[in-house]
């Protein structure tokens, strides 16, 4: 068993012929000298290898509703218990975390948790799942793989937040441990991503396609509106079109307001009527199941029947109300199946979100 706080090697990195090793976990293959981070911060050069320096240490847990993070279909009404790390593989000047991701001072890392504690922890407060968030799994591969193998022994689910930035090989190991997804497709041009992120918008597409069509995973996406940056017709249009055209009609797609925060604090906040119309965009474009976030909107946070328009699942910011699902997952009105993993009935964690401690 590793000890908390260990340095972990990984086996996703080859050596150059300059003595430098090229780190291959996600598309930006970053090339150390010897002591030297990527751009993540947490995986590092020691002794011509990479390695992960933060295996066990978390910038703190919480218990939130699934639908915080956010999944409409998955488990509705459940509790998930959360955490992450330091550090990010992105550079997203609008990053909303910007404080755990952009974060390069180790004390960020409050508890100390091994897989085990994790688990025991999730059991013991009725959690269905763990969420790997705040920061992006990714970087943090070999700690949330570990996490997820001690979970499942406990019958408990796992769910990645992620952006999606990452090679195909430990992508395909990552998400064999996971049991749902929700990836940030941030805006649907490479310019933005160059720009705003300093990644390329193509491994995330690739990504986006590997979950629906290679795995069981269930899969959600959440795009951040940004006024004047991604909010166009155009835009809007062409990236519903190819979820729907790549992924289908069943995906939900999330729409969320964006708020002032990092190095992007001259922009305004996103407009209520705007995140209305990229949902309406998607709407119009087939996809079953659009909804906003980061707003009170219990209509447009709601899950509706795509057949009948029934209210199938009523939601007034993270409380359900109305649940018109029968046992199968299919509308009580006529019949219709409703994407996702449903039970019998909903979950009543409500809009909870209390902190925990894990460190003994």
């Amino acid at each position: 068993m590793k000890a908390i706080n260990s340095v972990v090697e990984t086996k996703y990195w080859h050596l150059l012929e300059d003595g430098r090793v090229q780190c291959d976990l996600c598309p930006r293959f970053c090339k150390l000298h010897e002591g030297q981070r990527g751009l993540c911060f947490v995986r590092a050069n020691q002794n011509s290898r990479i390695v992960l320096t933060t295996w066990g240490r978390s910038s703190g847990f919480a218990v939130d509703p699934i639908e915080k993070k956010p999944l409409n279909h998955f488990l509705p009404g459940t509790s998930v218990l959360s955490f992450g790390t330091a550090g990010c593989n992105l550079a997203c000047k609008f990053c909303q975390n910007w404080d755990i991701s952009k974060s390069r001072e180790m004390d960020r890392l409050m508890d100390r948790a091994t897989p085990e504690m994790i688990a025991k922890t999730a059991a013991s407060l009725e959690c269905r799942s763990v969420a790997y968030t705040y920061n992006d799994p990714v970087i943090f591969h070999e700690y949330a793989i570990d996490v997820a193998q001690a979970c499942r022994e406990r019958g408990i689910k796992n769910v990645s937040v992620s952006a999606g930035y990452v090679c195909e090989e430990p992508r395909e190991e990552f998400y064999r441990y996971m049991d749902a997804a929700n990836i940030d497709l941030k805006a649907f041009t490479d310019h933005f991503y160059r720009k705003l992120t300093g990644s390329h918008l193509q491994p995330i597409l690739e990504t986006l396609k590997y979950l629906k069509h290679e795995t069981d995973v269930w899969l959600e996406t959440t795009t951040l509106i940004i006024p004047g940056e991604n909010d166009s017709d155009r835009e809007l249009n062409e990236m519903t079109q190819w979820v729907v055209e790549n992924l289908g009609k069943d995906v939900p797609m999330h729409f969320s307001a964006f708020h002032p925060d990092w190095k992007m604090q001259e922009i305004p906040s996103t407009p209520h009527e705007t995140l209305l119309r990229a949902r309406k965009i998607a709407q119009d474009n087939g996809v079953h199941y659009a909804y906003v976030g980061n707003v009170h909107d219990k209509a447009a946070d709601s899950t509706w029947c795509h057949q009948c328009s029934e209210l199938l699942i009523g939601r007034d910011w993270y409380e359900l109300s109305d649940w018109n699902l029968t046992e199968s997952g299919c509308c009580k009105n006529c019949g219709a199946r409703c994407a996702g993993l449903f039970e019998g009935q909903p979950g009543k964690w409500g809009a909870k979100r209390p902190a925990v401690r894990l460190s003994e």
